[in-house]
């Protein structure tokens, strides 16, 4: 019998050290996706981890990072430049936080820091038409929360990239590319206790832009909507490797 193929999650860096006794972003993806261990390989980018050859698995997931895409740094670029051969190569891609920054660059798209400042909490999303027969969008509501935490963003997207998510700070949260490629600024793998910590994390740089981290808090609440995607991706994935 063939062996079946893993997802690939590619590490690009560690949560905040307070939230780091929930384990690392691949734990908190692989969970939130519903995927077993032995369905996931993970390869930690950031710490020079070779890349596998492209092909290898159904699916590849990308994490977020408190590292900037600006930077430029040897690991992302190097990483740029394989997802951009999957892409080409038809293999699908998420990539989530940093990783949609990542795939946005990679294929021609600009990043740089959000003019409208921190999103951080808990915060609506506006579904865009164009989202109404995406396979990891389409059906769910026009309106949906997401947990978000980020100062860059993607600020022009690739060439022939269709957006299917904004927020009031963020006009680009969620693109497509082609038809096996996608990037969402928010996180959907993090839980309200994940969002909780993130924000009090942030609290002294919170306070010094004038924001309340109590009142952030206090305002998080559940995203299944936005966990949703993260599976449909799964799905989406495991159906294109069977034909």
């Amino acid at each position: 019998m063939p062996r079946v193929r893993p997802f690939l999650i590619l590490e690009t860096g560690q949560p905040v050290p307070s939230m780091r006794r929930h384990g690392g972003f691949p734990h908190w993806i692989r969970v939130a996706a519903g995927l077993s261990r032995a369905q996931v390989e993970v390869v930690d980018v950031e710490r020079g981890a070779a890349l596998p050859d492209v092909g290898q698995h159904r699916g590849v997931l990308v994490t977020g990072s408190g590292a900037m895409v600006t930077d430029r740094a040897d690991w992302s670029e190097r990483s740029a430049a394989w997802l951009r051969e999957a892409a080409h190569a038809g293999l699908p891609l998420l990539g989530i936080c940093y990783g949609h920054q990542l795939i946005a660059h990679a294929l021609g798209g600009e990043v740089g820091a959000n003019p409208r400042g921190r999103e951080m909490g808990t915060f609506e999303l506006q579904r865009h038409d164009d989202a109404g027969d995406d396979p990891l969008f389409g059906g769910l509501e026009a309106t949906f929360r997401a947990q978000t935490t980020h100062l860059q963003s993607v600020l022009r997207l690739p060439d022939g990239a269709t957006v299917l998510a904004a927020s009031a700070l963020d006009p680009h949260h969620a693109f497509r590319w082609g038809d096996r490629v996608w990037g969402v600024q928010f996180h959907p793998e993090f839980s309200a206790t994940h969002m909780r910590g993130y924000i009090r994390a942030r609290a002294a740089a919170l306070r010094e832009e004038g924001a309340s981290p109590a009142a952030m808090v206090a305002d998080v609440r559940a995203t299944p909507q936005a966990r949703e995607v993260l599976r449909r991706f799964v799905r989406v994935a495991e159906a294109l490797s069977r034909d």
